[in-house]
């Protein structure tokens, strides 16, 4: 590209010096020819006078008094009134330029100068515009090139960072040029990185919020499988099978939630739903690993509460608090529900030391952990809790106690855009 750009500019350059200096050149040496004959019939016209009034003061003209007037390559010729002609000065050789001039008292004066010395001017002057020609094509060049690289450096920075998008690196490099187009190449591919960065981001936290969320489930749905290969009790094996099934169930809800937010975290699908079952649910599911620590699960409060929400997402969301409080708490663990204004709250507490006071404020943030965790439970937890209109909050840092608030007013229900309201 670079050598495309030199070679255009330096043609255009080219063509335009040919077109102008070519006239130039014929009106400067037509310009000189004709100053140079102009010069010497004036040189003719003055030696004329100078006989006139040597004729009147002194009545003759001698070659010594003109020998004086007649300097340079110049050569005249004087034809006096019946008296023979003289001539002063160095005959010229080859073609000469000729003046000619008559005076009042009848003589003539004819003027000569060799063509050589308008040659000469002439090739001064088209040296002089050779010069400028060349000054010409050597800016030209220096601008080209300037030019070139000004155009061509920018162009390999797009392509690299084209480049470095196609190879997975989307960091937006916010240079600019300089030039309105270039700006805008610019300005489109760093976009396009913000959205692959923010693409990868997602489905690099799809992929951990998805082995996070499953991980849990996959290990109680083993164990309901290995009880099953180790009983033949009929009864107990459909026991089993029936929480294998029930937990299958959760976990392609868990699936098909995790998409879902991956999409949009704002689109909840939220209905009215008995809390008590969504917790007898999850007790049930987490007493044999608090069994196996050690430990009890236990729940108390307010029954019968009907909240607003997603079930599975509420499910998710008081298993990533429990195993929190399994992984990270001691002691038993408590759900107790209450009521507060228009909210339903579900508290989960354990006896454990609670969370030290430099992560109490960022205790919800990504791969923020006290031990060995990942740090992805809470966050994925709240960001659930939110796309259904609740929220989860840590309430109290020693003992822990972590809320989960979910409205107890069913949400209204929108009209189409084909139905009219119903005013009574």
């Amino acid at each position: 590209m670079r050598r495309r750009l030199i070679q255009s500019t330096l043609a255009v350059v080219l063509v335009v010096i040919a077109v102008f200096g070519v006239s130039l050149v014929i009106v400067e040496t037509r310009t000189i020819s004709n100053s140079a004959q102009e010069r010497v019939s004036s040189e003719a016209q003055r030696l004329a006078s100078i006989v006139d009034s040597r004729l009147i003061g002194a009545g003759t003209v001698s070659p010594d008094v003109l020998r004086s007037q007649v300097t340079g390559e110049r050569y005249a010729i004087i034809h006096l009134p019946g008296q023979p002609a003289f001539s002063v000065g160095k005959k010229p050789g080859g073609e000469v330029i000729r003046g000619h001039a008559e005076g009042e008292e009848g003589e003539s004066v004819v003027v000569e100068e060799p063509r050589s010395t308008v040659s000469r001017e002439v090739g001064r002057t088209l040296l002089i515009i050779a010069l400028v020609a060349l000054l010409a094509v050597v800016a030209a060049v220096l601008l080209a090139i300037r030019q070139a690289n000004r155009l061509a450096s920018p162009l390999t920075d797009l392509a690299e960072t084209a480049e470095r998008l196609g190879s997975g690196d989307p960091r937006p490099r916010h240079k600019r040029y300089g030039v309105p187009e270039l700006d805008r190449v610019a300005d489109v591919l760093d976009s396009s990185a913000e959205r692959i960065a923010r693409m990868l981001t997602a489905e690099r936290r799809l992929a951990a919020d998805a082995s996070h969320q499953l991980r849990t489930p996959l290990t109680a749905l083993s164990m309901r499988l290995e009880e099953i290969t180790l009983t033949d009790d009929p009864d107990t094996v459909k026991e089993e099978a029936n929480v294998a099934l029930t937990q299958v169930e959760r976990l392609t809800d868990v699936v098909e939630r995790l998409l879902t937010n991956s999409r949009d975290p704002r689109a909840g699908n939220a209905v009215s739903f008995d809390l008590d079952e969504v917790i007898q649910q999850q007790l049930a599911e987490w007493r044999p690993a608090y069994r196996s620590a050690g430990r009890a699960i236990v729940s108390s409060g307010k029954r019968h509460l009907q909240a607003v929400g997603t079930p599975g997402a509420v499910a998710q969301v008081l298993a990533a608090l429990i195993e929190n409080s399994l992984m990270h708490g001691g002691g038993t663990v408590a759900l107790r529900t209450r009521v507060t204004g228009n909210q339903a709250v579900v508290e989960v507490t354990d006896e454990g030391s609670g969370v030290p006071a430099d992560l109490g404020a960022r205790i919800f943030e990504r791969t923020i952990s006290g031990r060995n965790s990942t740090g992805i439970g809470l966050a994925v937890a709240r960001d659930l809790a939110e796309a259904d209109g609740g929220r989860l909050e840590m309430l109290q840092t020693k003992p822990p106690v972590f809320g989960l608030f979910l409205s107890r007013t069913p949400p209204l229900k929108r009209p189409r855009q084909d139905e009219e309201p119903t005013v009574r």
